[in-house]
């Protein structure tokens, strides 16, 4: 089959890094594959500016000449348009199956002929939470008649008790499990926790860095490590000590993860939390939030829910983990090894594949009673 899939722009984020992995994976299967996407946004000119005032050479360099995003890593066929605008109609070949990717992506998707294909909305977040000036849009884009494939079940919950029934389908992330794996291993002699850092408090890392220095409290030597995308707001975002790595080359996330003895997800909104399967394939339990796909993925032993927005309870649940004898946490370490390991992006491809074929012969017997 020809797929065509569509991207409001092509960057390192981890939405785009899933396309590009359904891409190969389809790829793989003899599918002939196309990815279609804006240019990425130009910075405005007080960003410029700030960063000139500041003298931030490294921001201004990637300012420049923006590194380049996952999908032109992947090396599948990428197609880019010179501004950002709508994609029409006249911008894609014909195909068998268009897959939109955000929601401005599904209002241009809903407006594109048969001939590009059946119609699939892969909803990787609920936008509202970036923008909730764009509700009413988002709302609109997620009423469109297409095959809905959700990437958690706590998403399709959330965006089910907003707006009632959808006829959302999941489909849950995998990672790959070549990238992120560890051999077994020992808990550390000095005790080392990881999260990810972003400026955005939607990501939580304000709570994993207070329940770091709570449990500092009952575990003074411990050590924290954490990396992310964004610049430092200020050195005080971290616990004391902590290292952090801006942007590290994708080859280093697996030994980042592997170095720690607990990964916090502290999230106040995601749809997934994709680290949380990245770390655990690492063999490094997780403490984190119920949010996401987190009450999947830790419900069997390889790590421990605690109540969100709670620093206390997080701190406490890595007291109570890094205080375990070590035959229990190389038990722990395992399980999320175990729990990772069993689904891969090869499985989630074809469930991807087994609903297009389901909806498309649900659409053929429609057709075929009038």
């Amino acid at each position: 089959m020809q797929w065509t899939f569509l991207m409001p722009a092509d960057d390192l984020t981890g939405g785009n890094r899933v396309v590009a992995t359904y891409a190969k994976c389809l790829q793989k299967l003899g599918h002939e594959v196309l990815v279609v996407s804006n240019a990425p946004d130009k910075p405005p000119l007080r960003k410029w500016v700030s960063t000139l005032v500041r003298g931030r050479w490294g921001n201004l360099m990637r300012m420049i000449k923006p590194r380049p995003g996952h999908v032109a890593n992947s090396g599948v066929p990428h197609k880019v348009l010179p501004r950002k605008r709508a994609i029409v109609a006249s911008d894609l070949p014909d195909a068998d199956v268009v897959v939109a990717t955000w929601w401005e992506t599904a209002d241009w998707m809903h407006e594109l002929p048969s001939n590009k294909g059946l119609h699939v909305h892969l909803i990787q977040g609920y936008e509202i939470w970036i923008d909730p000036s764009h509700t009413p849009c988002v709302h609109r884009a997620l009423r469109h008649p297409n095959l809905k494939i959700a990437i958690s079940h706590g998403l399709r919950q959330t965006i089910e008790d907003k707006l009632g029934p959808l006829d959302m389908h999941v489909v849950p992330n995998a990672v790959d499990l070549v990238q992120f794996n560890a051999s077994p291993r020992a808990r550390n002699l000095v005790p080392r926790v990881g999260f990810i850092y972003a400026q955005a408090a939607i990501k939580g890392a304000d709570v994993c860095a207070a329940a770091c220095d709570l449990a500092r409290q009952k575990i003074p030597n411990l050590q924290v490590l954490s990396f992310g995308v964004d610049d430092l707001l200020s050195p005080q975002d971290l616990p004391i000590g902590t290292q952090y790595f801006q942007r590290p080359a994708q080859n280093m996330l697996a030994g980042l993860y592997a170095q720690c003895d607990v990964w916090l997800f502290g999230s106040r909104l995601d749809s997934f939390g994709l680290p949380i399967l990245e770390a655990m394939a690492c063999r490094t339990p997780v403490i984190g939030v119920p949010i996401g796909a987190a009450p999947d993925l830790l419900a069997n032993g390889g790590g421990v829910l605690v109540p969100s927005e709670s620093p206390q309870a997080m701190a406490d649940a890595m007291v109570a983990v890094l205080s375990e004898s070590p035959s229990d946490w190389l038990r722990r370490s395992d399980l999320a090894h175990t729990r990772a390991h069993a689904y891969s992006w090869e499985d989630a491809t074809q469930r991807l594949l087994g609903l297009l074929q389901d909806h498309a012969a649900q659409a053929r017997e429609r057709r075929s009673h009038g």
